[in-house]
Order: C-alpha cells, then sequence, then structure tokens
C-alpha cells in the first residue's frame, strides 16, 4: 500500500462511527448508481440507409389523366367534378404525381386484385432495393413493421413480405393499420424499442405504404372527394438496427423519438375519419377542423418535445418573451410564442400531408419559406404519399447534397386519431443521392416557382412578367 493511501485509511479511521457510516454507505450507494446506469444503457440504434419508391412513368398522373378518369367513369356530376379540378388546382400537387394501376386499366372498377398489385409493386420493389444495397440478407432481419392505414388484406402485408423474400421462421412480423401518416414515424419508434429489448442485436425493417385502390371515393360528398385529390402512390422502407459493427456504414443515429395522441377529443377524433356517405359509397372524410386540429395538437406535440431537444440559451430566451409578454398584460401573445426550433436542427422533415397543413406548421412554428420547401417539394412531386412522406423528403435533402456529418434531422408526422409523432436523428456521414433516391433527375428543377398571387383588390397592379403569365393562363 503506497504511503499517501495508507494516510487516508489512517484518516478514516479516525473519525466517529456516526459519521464514518453514512460516509461509507453513500460512496456505495454512488458506485451502483454508476454500474446501474452503464448496465442499463440502451444501445444505440441507427437507420443504415432506407428506399423510397419511384413508380414507371407511364403510371404519371397529371389534371388531365384525372378529369379523364372521372368523365369516362360516369360516377361524378358536373359539380362534382368542377369541385375536385378546383381542389386539384389550389392543391399543391404537380403535374409528375403517381396513380394506382386501376385508374389507367380502363375497367372505372376498385377491385382486390388491383389492391394486390398496388401493394406488391411498391412493397416488394423498396424492399429488394433497400436490401441489396444495405448488404443485409432477407434472413438477418429478425423484425419486421408494415404500415398501410387503408389496406388490411388476410394474410397480413407483412406476411407478403416474409413470403416473397423467405425471412426466418422467428421474425417477429407486425401490421399496422388505421395510423394514418404518422405510421413511418411510428414504425421507426416501435422498430428502435424492439431492438433494445433483444437480447442479441439485430435488423429491424420498416415499410410504409399506403393504398388507394380500394379506397378511392366514388360519390359526391365534397369532405370525402379530396382524398381523390392529393393522395398519392408511394412506399418506403428503412433498416433500422443496434449492431455496433454497422455504425461505420450507418447513415443516421437515432436520438429521441416522442408519441403524443390526442384521440380523447372528440374534435381531434373526427377530423379525420372512414365513413359512409348518404348513399352508401366508403371514404374519408376531411373536415375542416382538420388544419385547426393539426396546430392544437402540434402546439401540445412541440411543448413535450422542446425541453428534450433544444439548446439551454433558446429555453432561456423563450421562457423570457413568455414573461415580457405576460409582464406587459398580453396574454394571447405569450400564449402565441413558440420555441426557435432551428436553432436545435439543421433540416426539418415536415408533414406535407396538404398545403394547408405545411402552411400551419409554418405559421405556427415561425418557419421561413426555405425552412418548409422540402415539404412542399415532395407534395408537389408526388403527392400525399401518407406514412412515406417523411422518407421522401429526407431523400430530397440527400439529393440536394444538404447533409454533413453531426447535422441534426427532425422527422415530424401526423396522422389520424389525432395522433403526432416526432424522430431526432444524427447524421453520421455526409450524404449524396443513391443510385435508387427519387429524386435524381428532378431535384434540380426544386424549389419551383411559386404561382402568380389572384388578384382580389381592384388597385392590384402585378408586375409585367406576372400579366404576362395571368394571360397565358386566361387563354388556357
Amino acid at each position: 500500500m503506497s504511503p499517501s493511501m495508507a494516510a487516508a485509511v489512517s484518516s478514516l479511521r479516525a473519525l466517529p462511527l456516526h459519521i464514518l457510516v453514512p460516509l461509507v454507505a453513500s460512496a456505495l450507494a454512488f458506485i451502483v448508481a454508476v454500474f446501474r446506469r452503464i448496465l442499463r444503457r440502451q444501445r444505440p440504434v441507427y437507420l443504415l440507409n432506407y428506399s423510397c419508391h419511384l413508380p414507371d412513368a407511364d403510371r404519371q398522373c397529371n389534371l388531365e389523366v384525372c378529369e379523364y378518369f372521372g368523365l369516362r367513369s360516369k360516377r361524378y356530376t358536373d359539380e362534382t367534378a368542377d369541385f375536385m379540378r378546383l381542389i386539384f388546382r389550389k392543391s399543391g400537387l404537380g403535374q409528375e404525381t403517381f396513380a394506382p394501376p386501376f385508374i389507367f386499366s380502363g375497367k372505372f372498377e376498385k377491385t382486390l386484385a388491383f389492391a394486390i398489385q398496388e401493394a406488391e409493386e411498391g412493397l416488394f420493389t423498396v424492399v429488394s432495393q433497400l436490401l441489396a444495397k444495405s448488404d443485409v440478407s432477407p434472413r438477418d432481419v429478425s423484425v419486421l413493421i408494415v404500415a398501410c392505414s387503408m389496406f388490411s388484406p388476410q394474410p397480413s402485408l407483412a406476411t407478403m413480405i416474409v413470403r416473397r423474400f423467405k425471412m426466418r421462421d422467428d421474425v417477429k412480423a407486425y401490421s399496422f393499420a388505421g395510423m394514418g401518416c404518422s405510421a413511418g414515424t411510428v414504425g421507426i419508434d416501435m422498430a428502435a424499442r424492439l431492438l433494445r429489448v433483444q437480447r442479441r442485436p439485430g435488423y429491424a425493417l420498416v415499410v410504409v405504404t399506403e393504398n388507394t385502390s380500394l379506397n378511392w371515393y366514388f360519390g359526391n360528398n365534397k369532405h370525402m372527394l379530396v382524398t381523390n385529390c392529393i393522395f398519392r402512390v408511394g412506399s418506403a422502407a428503412a433498416l433500422i438496427t443496434d449492431v455496433p459493427a454497422r455504425r461505420a456504414d450507418a447513415k443516421y443515429e437515432l436520438l429521441r423519438t416522442l408519441r403524443t395522441h390526442h384521440g380523447a377529443d372528440d374534435a381531434a377524433y373526427n377530423a379525420a375519419v372512414q365513413m359512409e356517405d348518404e348513399d352508401g359509397g366508403v371514404g374519408v372524410a376531411l373536415t375542416k377542423d382538420l388544419v385547426r386540429v393539426a396546430g392544437a395538437g402540434l402546439r401540445s406535440h412541440i411543448a413535450t418535445l422542446a425541453p428534450y431537444v433544444l439548446p439551454v440559451s433558446e429555453l432561456l430566451r423563450y421562457v423570457y418573451r413568455v414573461a415580457w409578454a405576460y409582464s406587459g398584460g398580453n396574454p394571447k401573445a405569450a400564449a402565441a410564442l413558440v420555441p426557435d426550433f432551428q436553432r436545435a436542427f439543421e433540416h426539418m422533415c415536415i408533414h406535407s400531408g396538404g398545403k394547408a397543413v405545411i402552411d400551419t406548421v409554418a405559421k405556427l412554428l415561425g418557419f421561413a419559406p426555405a425552412v418548409v420547401e422540402p415539404a412542399r417539394a415532395t407534395l408537389h412531386r408526388f403527392g400525399n404519399t401518407s406514412s412515406s412522406l417523411v422518407f421522401y423528403e429526407l431523400a430530397y435533402f440527400e439529393a440536394k447534397r444538404r447533409v454533413r456529418a453531426g447535422d441534426r434531422l427532425w422527422m415530424l408526422a401526423f396522422g389520424t386519431g389525432f395522433k403526432a409523432c416526432s424522430v431526432v436523428w444524427r447524421a453520421l456521414r455526409d450524404s449524396g443521392p443513391d443510385a435508387d433516391n427519387p429524386w435524381n433527375g428532378c431535384a434540380h428543377r426544386y424549389p419551383a416557382a411559386l404561382p402568380v398571387p389572384t388578384p382580389r383588390r381592384q388597385n392590384y397592379q402585378p408586375q409585367p412578367e406576372q400579366q404576362q403569365q395571368l394571360e397565358e393562363q386566361k387563354k388556357q
């Protein structure tokens, strides 16, 4: 024993017993707490890679295709056709979105065969691409999560993938239904939790899609016609792993997930609901309360998320601004204040379910047009693809080569119910577009030019170039 250690032991022995016992007990408790913290530390979870489905060019659905389908089907009144045309023009969708197979079949009938075809084309393609570029065998996958809100066949979509790729017998397969556009982020959260409770590190495959073949609405209820105008074909697959050796190959590390559910409120529950119209036709009704509910749900969601992601300086600044507003006798202004989330994240994949939803998020969080640019671009290029939207936005960032090592990325998605889910990532390396990136060949066209504003006042005087565009639009 060294002289210094011997002196320390002698000093401890000289202490009175009523002081020595609490001191030793505190030291042992500290050591036990440290060891428990180390043993219970969660394994890091990584996003190894992901893929997004890009259908063939012959499946593109512009306004002319929609009008042709509506006229030939002879299911809609002239008033209904005019309403859908108006919604399409105001939706923010471009002329290159993709429609389900039955739209181009010439039969104008919803059948199970078309729904199966739509599901297989999207799911099988993205899973094949993802496994190939990730160098992972289907038999290495221990957890499979498949989400499709509107289509739940028997056997399930998860079983279809297990059968197609010959996955192992003990794979834990889960199928989500009715989760809405938040199913992609919810699937990531569930995959991470399942991996962390396994005894051995492994791989989780998350596959998300939507299916409109059996859910196209043939009726005249305006609330239910909106889905025909904005929902389009899209699928995505993500490979999540907690294998330490794959960290060098992974693109992102999962930092945090958060899910909030507001279904206890009647307005939130009924904001988007599947129902029958007065003639017995089944569709999804998007009510006028949807945007308001989305804003209220988002405000509650970010209030829970903020303390975990924002730097202390921004939290203190936010508290100061709220206190200043209250001291000035303006509680409404204080309630409207939100922290600056751009101080927490370099990139944001905001749910792009519709133009009004994007506008609401941008207004509530105070985002500049550049922040919501990926959301608007995704809506314009691919339409509302439901749960896979956030992955198309992530692909947009990579196609633009904006992701750098260490960048933090926020995925935020909403779903029916009403629910909100956030996933926070940290980039492990600089990322560029993969060979199967759906934005290859078109990313240079974005951000797209804003449409010419419609004159609403008599004294409105457009610029010369805007006047020319207005005249061309009138001729068309």
